[in-house]
């Protein structure tokens, strides 16, 4: 895990930082706002310190990929590609595993 910065153009107080997983980190940059690819419209990305993950993602194909449940949420998981290929893989490992999904 890494620590990533909300707002990447904040400080380091603990209410701007968050773990994240390096594609996740790495994807997001300095974004704070995307695309919603299913509306068009600009949307802020996911804030863990503010919303609650199950109002915006939702655990399918046996746990292994995430769908969204709103704006936040898809514009979310298509900026961090949250279902590469290589992650999805991951994820199936975990849920053989029983390591996975994480608790909400």
């Amino acid at each position: 895990m890494q620590v990533d910065h909300i707002d990447p153009n904040g400080d380091d107080n603990l209410e701007n930082l968050c773990l994240s997983c390096w594609n996740c980190n790495s994807s997001k940059h300095k974004a704070t706002s995307v695309i919603d690819p299913e509306s068009g419209e600009r949307t802020a990305l996911f804030n863990p310190r503010l919303q609650r993950w199950n109002d915006h993602f939702v655990w399918i194909d046996n746990n292994t990929q995430l769908e969204g449940l709103s704006a936040v949420g898809r514009a979310t998981i298509e900026r961090l590609k949250m279902n590469r290929p290589v992650i999805v893989a991951a994820r199936q490992r975990w849920v053989e595993g029983g390591h996975h999904p994480p608790d909400a």
